[in-house]
């Protein structure tokens, strides 16, 4: 009934930037908190930044001052915008947000199906 669809990833050189965006679609009553995570080959999936629906958001040490997050409440969408990358930052990058289909029930977790950034060096 909800889905997360993230796109924007791509391959790209070391220095370069990517721009990524997720747009929650089906029931939606309200979204909370958002967010991207990513997960390197051998490694578990861990957080990169989130965002709440008031505009409060919170980086991995390992990427603050290179990406920045955002969102646009009207059309459900996140954004992650990632700049100076690193073949570190290479792995598949996972939307993330809680979401109310209806103003009766609690949040539910959702996740999407990822989306592939390769960075050369």
């Amino acid at each position: 009934q909800v889905q997360l669809v993230e796109s924007g990833g791509g391959l790209v050189q070391a220095g370069g930037s990517l721009r990524l965006s997720c747009v929650a679609s089906g029931r939606i009553f309200s979204i909370n908190a958002m967010g991207w995570y990513r997960q390197a080959p051998g490694k578990q999936r861990e957080l990169v930044a989130t965002i709440t629906n008031q505009g409060s958001t919170n980086y991995a040490d390992s990427v603050k001052g290179r990406f920045t997050i955002s969102r646009d409440n009207a059309k459900n969408t996140v954004y992650l915008q990632m700049n100076s990358l690193k073949p570190e930052d290479t792995a598949i990058y996972y939307c993330n947000a809680d979401i109310q289909y209806t103003a009766l029930r609690v949040p539910i977790n959702y996740w999407g199906q990822g989306t592939q950034v390769t960075v050369s060096s």
